[in-house]
């Protein structure tokens, strides 16, 4: 129980007449009594659960429109042609109960059983009622290898769309794995790198992501038993033939990638398709970098108090010779003693060291500054996991998890071009070649935009959509809307 301040008895007619408007609509400039502020809060409501027309999730009518703009439902129906589904529902509905599901904040199948009545939700789907929860289940479990390649194509599609719009002449492609902890019983999980859960199978999914539109360009599921450079061959010739196939032949692609994909058959694949790329080099004992680093005396200053030196590196069992920028960053330990020594690490307690092999001709400045903007796609899958799910493991089954980490990624690039064709603020390029744009998580979209209460009402026989008297977000929504009508 709240106890609050009694009004007043005694106040002018016009005071009075102003504490009678709504809150928002009061003048900034007027002064009130403390005392006018607070309300009586005694008893309890009486809730009844009868009335239909009432909707949470009110913003994704704004998706709607976005979503019949771009025809995203013609888009299904084209890549699907020939797919078979087994269910009532139609693959079209079923695609996007999932996304709608995803995008209000679901994290669980069962969360779709909360969502029932809600008319706005029920409207987004294109249904009259939403299915069960066995029969969503049941419909995941049904996709194969050939299903989820027309999950790709979709996603290629959306992407594609944002890449055409701007007109850019290079696309970086941030390239790494990320680990899933699923349960005992899950269908092709097994024990792996799993560095927080050492003994819990997994899925090791890797994840392309293009940082100038910071959209998620090719996801794929994989068993956690694997090696995340060995096994990303395939990835990579995939993503070729995807962005080839997508109209981007013309641009010129440059890839960043951590030590794990330093290996032969990864640059020589980059190489041979003429992609640059920067690959972080591990410390390893044949490559004797760790004797380089000892030998060198004389190193070139940069900015932050960093140095850095290049050598040319021969690597015989490869028949490769290989650029390499070695940097070092001052850090501050309370004493060697007190730092722990590795064997093949030339991390001493005053220096930390790292290298990095390219192909581009770039400054070792610009090269650092480039490699940094990877901390992005690290950002962007710990936003996948925490606000899209995408660490969730819906099933047992490996091909409906395999979809449902698809139905993200596609979730999370139509949130990004909702954004920019809708008039995002642009950022500044810079070394990093991070993304152009300024753009909010789904949780701050949730909370700004989509899940917002309305009231179905037909006065006349016309439907209405009625909000709450909120003045900052009616002109948010109302500058969405025209911003909808003029793409």
């Amino acid at each position: 129980m709240i106890h609050t301040c009694k009004k007043p008895s005694a106040v002018g007619k016009s005071r009075y007449a102003s504490q009678l408007q709504p809150h928002n609509e009061r003048p900034l400039t007027v002064r009130y009594r403390k005392a006018s502020l607070g309300a009586f809060v005694k008893n309890d409501l009486h809730v009844e659960f009868t009335e239909t027309g009432l909707s949470s999730h009110a913003g994704l009518e704004l998706l709607i429109r976005y979503l019949r703009s771009i025809r995203f439902n013609d888009r299904i129906r084209r890549h699907f042609l020939g797919i078979s589904l087994p269910g009532d529902y139609g693959t079209v509905a079923m695609i996007r109960v999932v996304l709608g599901l995803l995008i209000v904040g679901g994290r669980r199948l069962r969360h779709l059983d909360f969502l029932c009545g809600d008319f706005l939700f029920e409207r987004f789907c294109g249904l009259t009622g939403l299915p069960s929860l066995r029969t969503l289940s049941r419909w995941l479990g049904h996709f194969t290898s050939t299903s989820i390649d027309r999950l790709q194509a979709i996603n290629a599609e959306v992407v594609g769309r944002a890449i055409e719009s701007l007109s850019l002449r290079t696309l970086t492609v941030d390239i790494d794995g990320s680990v899933i902890s699923t349960g005992l019983s899950v269908e092709r999980a097994f024990r792996g790198f799993n560095p927080h859960h050492r003994k819990v199978p997994s899925y090791y999914p890797i994840t392309a992501y293009l940082a100038e539109t910071g959209q998620i360009l090719r996801v794929k599921n994989r068993s956690g038993n694997v090696h995340d450079g060995k096994s990303s061959l395939a990835f990579l010739r995939d993503l070729f033939r995807q962005i080839e196939g997508t109209g981007q032949r013309g641009h010129r692609l440059n890839f960043r990638m951590d030590g794990a994909f330093f290996l032969h058959p990864v640059i020589r694949l980059l190489a041979s398709r003429g992609a640059g790329y920067c690959i972080k080099v591990p410390f390893w004992r044949r490559l004797d970098l760790t004797s380089i680093i000892k030998a060198r005396r004389r190193w070139k200053r940069l900015p932050s108090g960093m140095g850095c030196f290049e050598i040319t590196l021969p690597v015989k069992k490869w028949s490769m010779t290989l650029r390499v920028v070695i940097y070092r960053k001052r850090v501050s330990h309370r004493s060697p003693k007190n730092y722990q020594l590795d064997l093949f690490d030339p991390d001493d307690g005053y220096y930390e060291y790292s290298a990095i092999t390219t192909s581009l001709d770039w400054s070792p400045r610009h090269i650092w500054n480039f490699m940094a903007g990877r901390g992005e796609h690290e950002k962007v899958i710990g936003i996948l996991k925490s606000q899209l799910a995408f660490d969730t493991v819906p099933t047992r089954r490996y091909g409906a998890n395999s979809a449902w980490q698809q139905l993200v990624a596609i979730a999370h690039n139509l949130l990004v071009a909702f954004q920019v064709d809708t008039g995002t603020t642009r950022r500044n390029r810079s070394e990093k070649r991070t993304c152009l744009f300024l753009l909010k998580n789904p949780q701050t979209l949730r909370f700004e935009i989509f899940n917002r209460a309305g009231r179905l009402v037909r006065p006349n026989g016309a439907a209405i959509l009625r909000l709450s008297r909120n003045e900052r977000h009616r002109s948010l929504f109302n500058r969405l809307a025209n911003a909808l009508k003029a793409a």
